[in-house]
């Protein structure tokens, strides 16, 4: 305030009054001079704020406080700004998600897709469904039901869709720790570079859209009475659920 009323009477040689009449500035406001003095503050608040530097000015408000300064908290922010104790905001990592456009499919076997889908049954326990689906026909090449998959178990679901359909040009999934552990399921689908179809991961609205149509096909293909059995006592019990809904689902 004060700043603009001195720069507009150096700029057009105004009066005191004038100068404060044009900003609408009472002229008492720009005479007025704060008569206490801010330097012992300052320097006690630069001793804290090298003492606790990732202390922002409300913690060295309360410091103060506990010290017996007895102090406004404005002033205080005021103070810690003019000299130059601010804290500097750290921006958040964003990551950065290459959405790639939807291929047109015109034929079997040009893409599958490959996603978990997570449940529960009456007792709590989770179960994790492996979905494999052609991404041109919309048709369930798998639907393998478990309370964990190593990568191993999905290499071995991929290669028997292989041996019945052959190999796809690509493989759309989600990264999951499957896919992406020491024993990758990704080796099954061919002996070299040269041989082996791409497999990339989804866009987010891609996978997003996929992750929908299991749920959909799940819903459609396990009965509701088979998710919500008998409570499961054991892992053997377990086991025969698993092998249940997969005679459920076998055509």
């Amino acid at each position: 305030m004060k700043a603009s009323v001195e720069h507009i009477r150096e700029k057009f040689a105004f009066t005191e009054r004038r100068a404060c009449r044009l900003l609408l500035v009472p002229v008492s406001s720009y005479r007025y001079k704060p008569r206490q003095n801010d330097n012992s503050l300052r320097e006690r608040l630069i001793v804290l704020a090298r003492e606790k530097p990732r202390f922002g000015y409300r913690r060295l408000h309360v410091l103060l406080g506990r010290e017996g300064e007895q102090v406004n908290h404005k002033r205080v922010h005021r103070i810690y700004r003019e000299a130059g104790l601010a804290l500097r905001r750290k921006k958040r990592k964003h990551c950065v998600r290459v959405s790639t456009p939807l291929a047109a499919y015109t034929a079997p076997n040009q893409e599958w897709a490959l996603d978990f889908v997570h449940d529960a049954v009456a007792s709590g326990r989770s179960i994790r469904v492996l979905n494999v689906i052609d991404a041109f026909t919309r048709e369930s090449l798998a639907m393998e039901v478990d309370t964990s998959f190593a990568g191993l178990r999905v290499t071995r679901v991929l290669e028997q869709i292989i041996a019945e359909r052959g190999l796809p040009r690509a493989i759309r999934c989600d990264n999951g720790p499957e896919l992406t552990s020491r024993h990758s399921a990704l080796p099954c689908l061919g002996p070299g570079p040269q041989d082996r179809p791409g497999a990339h991961p989804a866009g987010q609205a891609h996978a997003e859209r996929l992750r929908g149509e299991f749920q959909q096909q799940d819903a459609r293909g396990v009965p509701a009475r088979q998710l919500v059995p008998e409570p499961v006592r054991s892992q053997e019990d377990h086991r025969r659920l698993a092998s249940r809904l997969q005679r459920t689902e076998a055509p």
